[in-house]
């Protein structure tokens, strides 16, 4: 339990060193972890949803066994062209 505590401060700690040192400020970081959680959250219930569909309609089979795999890799990709930080951000308040 002691080993799990110090990994989870080890963790924490690490998140704020990295996401202080990126260009942008710890506020601005922040908010794209926040944005980026969101889109993971949304990705996800597309996930459950699609292999649930995958496993209803196709219980065996090639589709059944390669589907959801491939539907994972399919929305991998998804996450990784729209979970980019935006790159015309202007921040006015500076």
């Amino acid at each position: 339990m002691r080993g799990f505590a110090f990994g989870l401060v080890v963790l924490i700690g690490l998140s704020v060193t990295v996401l202080s040192l990126r260009p942008g400020g710890f506020r601005k970081q922040l908010r794209f972890v926040a944005r980026r959680f969101r889109i993971m959250l949304v990705l996800g219930g597309v996930f459950v949803a699609g292999s649930t569909i995958i496993r209803i309609a196709t219980p065996q089979g090639v589709i059944a066994d390669y589907g959801p795999p491939a539907l994972a890799i399919v929305l991998a990709g998804i996450f990784m062209v729209v979970g980019r930080d935006p790159s015309g951000t202007t921040d006015s308040s500076i």
